[in-house]
């Protein structure tokens, strides 16, 4: 075995990788969990700038007693005095508990964009991107693709290595994710803030829109849903401990 290979095989993460990855894997998945609350409570998607529940959805989630609600009853005061504000009201009570979800959903966003944009910046410097998660031009060819899909469907899964050598697929899914899924989903929640739209309003017309900005930012986010729950089959198929021992503490 050559040195280079011998290099190759025993590289292992490094500290800024594992730090990064797990602050960023415990706020994505508090992002999910509060995404979907606030999901919850108006299960609808629209395109454009305006969408609520007297206009056509573009898609509606069967995920909350809030689908499909079914018309709404006569009009009724917010407050018993005469001077109160008129509102229709639902034909049911509604599920509308998510202020601590917004909340959380908020604050968790800055624990992904900070640790974030420090691996962004780390992996561009370092050379991590370059030699170890961006597919060469080589190896991007429609037969070795094929041969490594073929190898996971037939789940024939590599042993871990303790380290970043990974497999074509493998590239190209860490990839679309640090490049395009996870900086769409940011950009897209920067854009439904009012503070955000208000200071920088060409970034909600970017979208096409508030609706359309929240429509896309759903579709990322549960593309890296789907993603995190093939990551985490892949790591307990090619073996649990070992893959847990490279991105903690071991080597």
């Amino acid at each position: 075995m050559s040195s280079s290979t011998t290099d190759a095989t025993s590289a292992h993460h490094t500290r800024w990788v594992k730090t990064t990855h797990w602050l960023v894997t415990l706020s994505f998945l508090t992002l999910a969990v509060s995404g979907y609350f606030i999901l919850m409570v108006h299960p609808r998607l629209y395109w454009g700038e305006v969408g609520n529940d007297l206009t056509p959805a573009l898609l509606e989630l069967p995920i909350s007693r809030n689908y499909q609600h079914g018309g709404w009853e006569k009009s009724g005061p917010f407050f018993p005095d005469a001077s109160s504000p008129m509102s229709a009201s639902r034909t049911y009570e509604i599920f509308n508990q998510n202020g601590w979800a917004r909340s959380l959903h908020f604050l968790a966003g800055w624990f992904l964009v900070l640790p974030g944009a420090i691996y962004l910046l780390a992996g561009i410097f370092s050379g991590h991107f370059r030699h170890h998660l961006v597919p060469g031009s080589g190896e991007l060819h429609p037969r070795l693709l094929w041969q490594d899909a073929l190898g996971h469907l037939r789940l024939r899964i590599r042993p871990p290595t303790g380290g970043p050598q990974y497999g074509l697929l493998q590239k190209c899914a860490y990839s679309t994710v640090i490049f395009v899924a996870v900086p769409l989903g940011v950009l897209t929640g920067l854009a439904m803030s009012p503070t955000i739209a208000a200071a920088y309003p060409f970034l909600q017309k970017t979208f096409g829109g508030f609706q359309s900005a929240r429509t896309i930012h759903f579709f990322a986010s549960l593309a890296l849903v789907l993603f995190l729950l093939v990551h985490v089959a892949m790591i307990i198929k090619s073996g649990f401990k070992g893959q847990m021992r490279g991105m903690t503490f071991g080597k």
